[in-house]
């Protein structure tokens, strides 16, 4: 085949949006503040 020859090809077609990863992803990030929260007062007791 020739290498020099223009291919017309269909384009993919574009991905549709994934609102549950992005959900998913919101959801750890406030779990792992929650975590990080629980742990810096485990290790460094607040002063009363």
């Amino acid at each position: 085949m020739n290498d020099n020859v223009i291919q017309f090809r269909r384009p993919k077609p574009p991905r549709p949006p994934r609102p549950g990863l992005r959900k998913l992803a919101i959801a750890a990030a406030i779990l792992a503040l929650f975590i990080a929260a629980w742990g810096y007062f485990t290790l460094f007791r607040t002063p009363v």
